[in-house]
């Protein structure tokens, strides 16, 4: 369900929880049941998956669902399918979201976004994206004089 828009900053915990903002956790759990009773219901799950840029990105079920629908189609007989279709899910985690809104990160995937204390996550419309906050501003700084031509290739 594609719809999260916003940036926010919360600490990541002793064991590695990191609390997903309200808004976006309404976006997922306030969907209907099976039952067709309008009673919400929570979403079993969130993948995160290492993205090459150093940060986490977070799908839930639906969205991930339409990606694992595309990988189904590459064959284990093709060597870059299936080269491919390893390293996805190599990077790839499954984490439930607690009664308190929290995802509990391996320590794998906060080592491999470099997070320690703080996480920023940015919702970039079908995901979240999950950054330690100084890498962030780096990328943002260093890269800032290339928004408008980036934008205006590309929009």
């Amino acid at each position: 369900m594609p719809g999260f828009i916003g940036r926010e900053q919360h600490s990541v915990d002793e064991k590695g929880r990191l609390l997903i903002p309200a808004r976006f956790r309404r976006k997922f759990l306030l969907q209907e049941d099976n039952s067709g009773t309008g009673a919400p219901s929570r979403s079993p799950a969130l993948y995160v998956f290492k993205a090459d840029d150093g940060s986490l990105e977070l799908y839930e079920p639906s969205v991930w669902n339409e990606k694992e629908q595309q990988l189904l189609k590459l064959s284990d007989f093709n060597p870059d399918e299936r080269l491919l279709t390893t390293m996805i899910y190599a990077r790839l985690d499954q984490t439930e979201l607690d009664r308190s809104g929290r995802i509990a990160l391996s320590r794998e995937m906060l080592d491999h976004a470099g997070i320690v204390k703080d996480a920023v996550i940015i919702g970039a419309n079908a995901k979240m994206v999950v950054w330690e906050p100084l890498r962030l501003e780096t990328l943002l700084s260093d890269n800032a004089g290339r928004f408008a031509p980036l934008a205006n290739r590309y929009i």
